[in-house]
């Protein structure tokens, strides 16, 4: 039986070893008053130490303990042989104070309680919180790199956008600038082209004009800037105002601003000051001869005009201002300022063109869907006096109409001509365009910055694991080395019995 008993293992749960050994009176619990002296001398010797790898090694450890200190005893009774006297002892101070520590150690097993002790806590505490900075660090590395990639695509994302919005202006993107302003170069001829093409609509307008005299008594001009521009092509607005072709065309000139400066109007204030005789002040005001302006000066006025006007409560010159309507002035045949531009550069008769060119559509669609209802006989009957031209008419020819129509109609809507319009009409907004589109590059700029911060970080991180790793790895050593210690120290108590202890991992 005693045999069974001696076989039988000593399982003990790291986390209760401390109690379990002040409980079983191979301690007292006082320990921890007794290692306040042991501390001190540990503290004090470990200052003068022989130049030995291994005892470097031992006191390199986070905390020293009794196994450490008798292996250092082991150490110096090498390294100390030559101060050993006759008697057998040592006569260097550096022995003895050793000797001395693990003679306090072993006095009330203060030893095993402190090995105990060390032993919990490394399990239970420090093997935990650098596991948890490990992991820390991994996660840390798995989340910037996430953000990395994000970072990427979001920039290859916008670098995208950035070219998609060039592809839609008609620009390759190297000067945004310089492509936006050589577009409105091409603005004429594809405009020219336009109007060309609205030539053939002229069945579509006899058949609109038809249709819209046989159903209503219509007294007003159908279609009007639709038939301008069939006839015509891209007139000017002198043509279609006045219905005659201009012999002169004096264009404004349109100036562009500069980039990324700011246009102030430049007021000429002429030659001011320059003398008191001078009998003209240019204001920046062109001013012909002979225009009467409808100011009369009385006989002996010159004098008085020379040195100011009276206007005071006895005056009665008369003031007259007349405003007369834009290009009156102008000779006979000559286009100029707005008159010479086309109808189709022009906002407010642009918009009219397409309005009209809606409503077509607007007309061809319906007119398909009623010839898709008409073969019963009231709806023949509705048309029978109608004008051959409607009657003529099939749903073939109508749907190439329509066609026709919806490709001019994408032709001058389309979101590059918008764009081109408006570069014509304002150079500032191509500055706006610019400015717009260069954000896109700079956006995909900064989170490519942002991508090397990020990985710079998760770099920090890889490093920082490298680091905790080996300090896991010896922490799980030594722990392993301290159990053992503790096992076999115990099991001598029992009569060799095997020790287990439990729990020990990290």
């Amino acid at each position: 039986m005693e045999k069974n008993i001696q076989a039988l293992p000593i399982d003990i749960q790291t986390s209760k070893l401390l109690d379990w050994v002040v409980d079983r009176r191979h301690c007292t619990l006082k320990w921890q008053s007794a290692m306040l002296e042991i501390r001190e001398k540990i503290n004090a010797s470990i200052q003068d130490m022989p130049e030995n790898e291994e005892i470097k090694q031992l006191l390199s450890g986070s905390h020293i303990h009794y196994f450490n200190c008798l292996r250092i005893v082991d150490i110096l009774r090498g390294t100390e042989a030559s101060s050993k006297n006759i008697f057998g002892r040592y006569s260097s101070q550096r022995m003895k104070d050793w000797q001395e520590i693990v003679s306090l150690y072993e006095r009330d097993n203060v030893y095993l309680a402190e090995a105990s002790s060390v032993l919990v806590r490394s399990v239970s505490y420090e093997g935990p919180a650098l596991r948890k900075q490990v992991a820390k660090a991994q996660q840390l590395q798995q989340e910037l790199s996430r953000r990395e990639v994000e970072c990427q695509n979001s920039a290859t994302a916008m670098r995208e956008q950035y070219y998609t919005s060039c592809k839609q202006y008609g620009i390759m993107g190297d000067n945004v600038g310089r492509e936006l302003q050589a577009l409105v170069s091409d603005l004429p001829t594809t405009l020219e082209e336009i109007g060309k093409d609205a030539a053939g609509l002229g069945e579509l307008i006899q058949l609109y004009s038809a249709f819209a005299e046989f159903v209503s008594d219509w007294n007003e001009p159908i279609l009007p800037m639709l038939q301008c521009i069939q006839q015509k092509g891209n007139a000017t607005i002198y043509e279609w105002r006045t219905g005659k072709e201009p012999t002169v065309i004096e264009r404004p000139v349109m100036e562009e601003a500069p980039p990324d400066t700011v246009t102030e109007e430049v007021i000429d204030w002429g030659d001011l000051g320059a003398g008191t005789d001078s009998a003209e002040v240019n204001f920046g005001i062109a001013v012909e001869d002979g225009v009467d302006w409808g100011i009369s000066l009385e006989p002996g006025a010159e004098e008085s005009a020379a040195d100011g006007i009276d206007w005071g409560e006895g005056a009665t010159v008369p003031l007259e201002i007349e405003v007369v309507d834009a290009g009156t002035d102008c000779p006979e045949g000559v286009a100029r300022g707005e008159d010479a531009l086309t109808v189709l550069e022009t906002p407010h008769t642009r918009s009219q063109f397409i309005d009209e060119l809606m409503e077509v559509e607007l007309f061809l669609c319906q007119r398909l869907s009623e010839m898709s209802v008409e073969g019963d006989v009231v709806s023949m009957s509705q048309f029978q006096l109608a004008p051959t031209v409607i009657q003529a008419q099939t749903s073939g020819r109508v749907t190439a109409m329509l066609v026709e129509v919806r490709h001019l109609l994408e032709r001058l809507t389309s979101l590059r001509m918008q764009h081109l319009f408006m570069i014509q009409a304002s150079p500032r907004y191509v500055e706006r365009v610019s400015e717009m589109l260069r954000q896109k590059l700079k956006q995909a700029e900064i989170l490519l910055l942002k991508r090397t911060n990020l990985a710079e970080k998760r770099q920090e991180a890889l490093e920082e694991q490298a680091k905790l790793e080996p300090r896991v790895d010896l922490l799980a050593t030594r722990i392993q080395e301290l159990r053992k210690q503790i096992e076999v120290d115990i099991s001598k108590r029992y009569n060799n019995r095997p020790v287990n202890l439990m729990g020990v991992h990290i």
